[in-house]
Parts: structure tokens; C-alpha cells; sequence
């Protein structure tokens, strides 16, 4: 198994030229031309998962140096067991331990491709754990497992815990619903179809971050319908990035920003 340098998405051997993840639009080959790794190259440069609570609950997992993109995955605990949101591009027994010491895990499951990371990795450490992957991007897995099962609309996987599929920056990509969070306000855990802005009081609907590349308004204003029907007051992005309170009302304003900028409301302002 080998581990594009740039995404950190594992794939079977033989590996193809380029990363498909990484040669689409939304991404990027490095400068230097495609690389590949191994998680045993990566643990011997020094590499290790660094585990922080966010809050009650909720813990972020990010690879430290910095792996692939550097996702910071959420590990979301409920009475019933957790799951793991966006895996990590690095993967070792001492993070396994560190997750299954807050009970068993139901599931794994990644808000898009780009945050599949090393998702196969994980599922065998914590002793096979399913890996729920969205059907409409079923043909950007990189690495087939018995473990991987496909999914759309929604899924419940606890009770206050479900994944609901919004398209946007991928056709399957996806957010999840912690209705216990935030102090039972409830939480929403994005990808980059909803975005925590640094500004931290709005967020961005983008096709690609990198290449700057934005979804239509009419996108931005339908993932905001959709989403506007859960209970929620924060959103953690993929990045640990946060809208730490009133995130539904900063997610409707934002979708009617950006729509009004891709419709040329403000040109007078350029």
C-alpha cells in the first residue's frame, strides 16, 4: 500500500501514474511531480497522530509534521460508541489505543475524496471498524477493503448521529449531524462544501480551495435549504476550523453573500 505525498489517499499497488485525486481540477500534482510514500517511511521520519479535545465529546486527530493535505479528523463519542470524521493521512497503534480507549467505534467515514486519507489503515487498526464511503464517489477510492460499505441520502449511525449527503464540492460529499454537541445545541461537522472562513463568522462553498475555483450560488443556497432544517449552533471544518456559535444563521447569510457575489450584486464594488 502506497500513500500519495500530496493527498495522503492510500491506494492499491500498482499504483497509476499520477493521483487521480490529485491530477482532477479541484487538486493538485506537487511541484516536484508525483510522489508516493508509506506510513512505515512516515513513522520513521517522526511522524505521530497529536489528539486534542475540542470539546466534550469531541476530539481532533491531526499527523504531526503535517501529512498530505493535514486534515484534523474528529472523533465524535457518544454513549453508544464513536466515529471517526475525516481520517488522517497517517495512521499508528499508539493513536489506535488512544481512540478505542473512549469505547468501541461504529464507523469511519470522510466528508469527501480528498479526506479519505489512510481510511482502510485505520478500520484495520481498530479491529475492522466499517468504512462508510458516499456511492456517488465510489470511483475515487483508492484502496478496496472488504471493511468499505457504500451509502447515500443519509445514515444513521447513533442516536443524535447521522451522516447526510449535500454534493457540492463532490457529488457525495457530506457533513455529520452530533445533535449532542455544543452543549446539546448541536454541531455540524463539514468538508469543504461548507467551509469555517478565518474571519470565523462565515463560510465558503468552493469546487476547489486551492484553484480557487467557487460552486454556483444556486449550489450555495440549496446546501444552506438543506442544512437549515437540523438543529445546530456550531460547525467544525476540516481543518479544526470553527463557527462557534449562531452557525445556522452564519451559514444561511453566507450562502446569500456568496450567491449575491457570483451573480454580480457588488461588481460595483470591483
Amino acid at each position: 500500500m502506497l500513500i500519495c505525498a500530496t493527498c495522503s489517499v492510500e491506494r492499491n499497488q500498482p499504483v497509476p501514474e499520477l493521483c487521480p485525486i490529485c491530477s482532477d481540477e479541484r487538486q493538485y500534482i506537487g511541484e516536484g511531480g508525483q510522489q508516493w510514500t508509506t506510513l512505515a517511511a512516515l513513522a520513521e521520519a517522526g511522524h505521530k497522530i497529536v489528539v486534542q479535545e475540542n470539546e466534550p465529546g469531541l476530539f481532533g486527530l491531526r499527523a504531526e509534521p503535517k501529512v498530505g493535505i493535514g486534515q484534523t479528523a474528529q472523533l465524535v463519542v457518544t454513549g453508544q460508541g464513536s466515529m471517526l470524521w475525516d481520517p488522517p493521512g497517517y495512521a499508528d497503534d499508539a493513536a489506535a489505543e488512544a481512540i478505542v480507549a473512549h469505547g468501541p467505534v461504529l464507523a469511519i467515514a470522510a466528508s469527501h475524496p480528498h479526506m479519505f486519507g489512510v481510511q482502510v489503515e485505520w478500520s484495520h487498526r481498530l479491529g475492522g471498524v466499517p468504512i462508510l464511503v458516499a456511492e456517488a464517489d465510489r470511483e475515487w477510492l483508492g484502496r478496496n477493503d472488504p471493511n468499505v460499505s457504500l451509502w447515500s441520502g443519509s445514515k444513521d449511525i447513533a442516536d443524535g448521529l447521522t451522516l447526510l449527503q449535500t454534493g457540492g464540492h463532490f457529488p457525495g460529499s457530506s457533513v455529520l449531524h452530533w445533535a449532542a454537541g455544543a452543549g446539546g445545541r448541536g454541531v455540524l461537522l463539514t468538508g469543504d462544501s461548507v467551509f469555517p472562513n478565518p474571519d470565523r463568522r462565515s463560510v465558503a462553498f468552493m469546487r476547489s480551495y486551492p484553484n480557487h475555483l467557487p460552486l454556483s450560488g444556486t449550489v450555495a443556497l440549496r446546501l444552506a435549504e438543506q442544512l437549515g432544517g437540523l438543529e445546530f449552533d456550531r460547525i467544525y471544518g476540516n481543518f479544526n476550523n470553527i463557527i462557534d456559535s449562531n452557525a445556522k444563521a452564519v451559514l444561511r447569510e453566507s450562502a446569500h453573500r456568496h450567491a449575491g457575489w457570483v451573480r454580480g450584486d457588488y461588481d460595483y464594488l470591483t
